[in-house]
């Protein structure tokens, strides 16, 4: 079954079952070059020592701009109904050159 919702654009936008059931990720991993920012999300295992990207989004840069600000706007709207969000160092999130990855994407 798929389910259908308007964006704030009015574009219906339609989220098939399979993808409404979403990928988990404990680890982003984000690179960038002059024309395109890739978010490799990826899931870590306790005890394994290779982890495998589960899902890559490639946007654009004036995308990735709108995504932050989106991100943003929705943390500070779940921080006033929810509480703060703790946040211990930069886990979760790295830079290619963290994990020894060479070049751009």
């Amino acid at each position: 079954m798929n389910h259908n919702q308007q964006s704030n654009s009015g574009i219906e936008v339609e989220l098939a079952d399979d993808v409404a059931q979403g990928v988990y990720s404990n680890l982003a991993i984000i690179a960038h070059s002059s024309s395109e920012f890739v978010l490799d999300f990826v899931r870590i295992v306790p005890n394994v020592p290779k982890a495998k990207v589960k899902s890559r989004i490639i946007l654009t840069p004036e995308h990735a701009k709108r995504l932050l600000s989106a991100l943003t706007d929705n943390v500070n709207k779940y921080e006033k109904q929810f509480g703060p969000i703790n946040v211990q160092g930069q886990q979760g999130f790295m830079m290619p050159s963290m994990l020894g990855v060479i070049g751009e994407a």
